[in-house]
């Protein structure tokens, strides 16, 4: 007699970001400073997904230390966008990003503390869902840090969801393990109060093709019952900087703990980007800590006003691939997150959905953001978008 399935996902392929642990395995960080020291047990994602039989068939790149929304790597080699080899994945699940896109098999994890899932699934057109802080355990945790899929579509997604969210006690920012069927019917957005942000507050402008696109799946939404209303940003010019000051010293301090021949592996950019860290005071980095706080404070006011938000995902269509950011500039590392980062502080859940193309081909991604907890009413939303929007069929693809 033929075995049980381990599981929903028993002889399924799925990729991990190389941030996940796998036993016996090193963890490079996408880092050539990294000592390749085997991990000594799997990191929760990894454990469950094995738990349900799942064939981690690879590990995917990312930048060092995460860092950057780019596939630029000191210890990878370059990842390219799929659609156009000349433009950028996006990141940092840079390698989880262009695997999806190029048809390596339909399910891949990621991870986002900024925007980490989001960007690159708006640049290459894949869904991509950042959970409510803790719904997916991950390990190591930190402030705005979450896990979460990155699939060719919203079921997709789902099925990674069942499995990747059964709790893990290595995560203390995890809310109560909460059973919820992934398998969601296509939300009525009837009666639906909606916003409308076109304005991140701060940083890059809208390129007018994303802010076409966006504002064409905010009327899809409202052709279905939906009321859309403008809404003013959640991130301020403060925040931001704020944020950044807090983690070039997190940064630093861990690259200053590195001999000097390590340190000197990292890439220019981002070691160049932490340096300042060792300059701000004890004082403006409590100060810039404090503005995740800020974040969030500002995240849960915007949803007295509305049920849901919606948003671009990235503010341009495309930049080139061996950039490290969309600005490629150390001094201003973080003007393309701010539609995203606001989110993982205030720990709502957000996804990014395909919502067109540029001119040039390039994907564009919209985001839908909803209240602490209503993880679930992302997915019926998304899942209502994709069936107006069509399927996607022209996914790039290679011999």
């Amino acid at each position: 007699m033929a075995e049980a399935p381990n599981g929903l996902l028993d002889g399924m392929p799925v990729s991990i970001k190389e941030l996940f642990a796998v036993k016996g395995e090193p963890v490079p960080l996408g880092t050539a400073a990294s000592e390749l020291v085997p991990a000594d047990a799997d990191a929760p994602v990894t454990a469950r997904l094995r738990e349900d039989g799942a064939i981690m068939f690879a590990k995917t790149t990312c930048p060092d230390y995460g860092m950057l929304t780019s596939g630029l790597s000191s210890f990878h080699q370059l990842s390219r966008n799929p659609w156009k080899l000349s433009e950028n994945p996006g990141g940092s699940s840079s390698g989880s990003a262009a695997a999806g896109a190029a048809g390596y098999g339909p399910l891949h994890v990621g991870t986002d503390i900024g925007g980490s899932i989001r960007l690159p699934a708006g640049w290459t057109g894949l869904f991509g869902f950042k959970p409510t802080l803790g719904r997916i355990p991950i390990y190591p945790y930190y402030t705005g840090r979450v896990a979460g899929p990155m699939t060719p579509t919203v079921d997709d997604a789902a099925l990674l969801m069942h499995t990747i969210t059964r709790p893990d006690w290595r995560d203390a920012t995890a809310p109560a393990y909460e059973k919820i069927d992934w398998d969601l019917a296509p939300a009525d957005v009837r009666g639906l109060k909606i916003g409308l942000m076109l304005d991140a507050g701060c940083g890059l402008d809208v390129d007018p093709e994303v802010m076409a696109a966006v504002q064409g799946a905010a009327d899809a939404f409202a052709a279905h019952g939906a009321e859309v209303v403008p809404i003013a940003p959640v991130l301020s010019r403060e925040m931001l900087d704020g944020l950044d000051v807090a983690w070039r010293a997190r940064f630093w301090g861990m690259m200053e703990a590195l001999p000097p021949e390590k340190r000197a592996l990292i890439l220019p950019y981002v070691r160049e980007w932490a340096a300042s860290g060792a300059d701000a005071t004890p004082v403006q980095v409590a100060q810039g800590f404090d503005q995740t706080f800020a974040m969030r404070k500002s995240t849960t006011e915007a949803f007295q006003q509305v049920d849901v938000i919606l948003s671009p995902v990235n503010p341009t269509v495309s930049y080139p691939a061996d950039w490290a950011s969309p600005t490629n500039d150390p001094a201003r590392p973080f003007e393309h997150i701010c539609f995203t980062v606001a989110w993982n502080m205030g720990e709502q859940p957000a996804c990014s959905i395909n919502c067109g193309f540029s001119a040039s081909g390039m994907p564009i991604g919209l985001q839908i953001i909803a209240p602490r907890f209503q993880d679930a009413k992302v997915f019926a939303l998304a899942k209502a978008y994709e069936t107006w929007r069509g399927a996607i069929t022209n996914w790039p693809r290679f011999a």
